[in-house]
């Protein structure tokens, strides 16, 4: 336990400086839903539905990123997805983007930035089961 608690607080500390999916190896097939429904209750909690526009601030093919647009939307959000050829004109509604990463085997850390406010969480595996970690935590500026 205080190898993930040291692992845990190392990630906290830093800034993400890409974004996206970054988990190569195999994963529970529940995955991405799990991780999106539980960013989803997150968000809703900050930011009403139906009253907020998030602007997704970079690609979103990966299946983490595609359960939390659906998601997203089914609740009511506005949601302006990334496109390549119209980044630097994407300066409307709130930015989203997010982090996802295994920094060790059966680990997963899920880093969300709503505007400036990074949300992180981190999750483990057991038994093909995901379950967090602990509360979320957000940095205040």
């Amino acid at each position: 336990m205080r190898k993930y608690f040291i692992i845990i607080a190392l990630g906290l500390v830093g800034c993400a400086s890409s974004y996206g999916n970054f988990i190569t190896e195999a994963t529970p097939t529940t995955l991405n839903e799990t991780l999106a429904t539980d960013t989803l209750k997150q968000l809703v909690t900050l930011y009403p539905p139906a009253r907020t526009h998030f602007t997704i601030g970079h690609p979103t093919a990966d299946k983490y990123g595609a359960a939390l647009v659906k998601t997203l939307r089914e609740k009511g959000y506005s949601i302006l997805e990334y496109n390549a050829a119209t980044a630097a004109k994407q300066e409307s509604g709130l930015s989203l983007r997010y982090v996802l990463d295994s920094p060790t085997k059966g680990l997963y850390r899920l880093t969300v930035i709503a505007g400036a406010k990074p949300l992180t969480r981190a999750y483990v595996e057991q038994n093909s089961i995901i379950a967090p970690a602990g509360a979320w935590v957000q940095r205040e500026q």
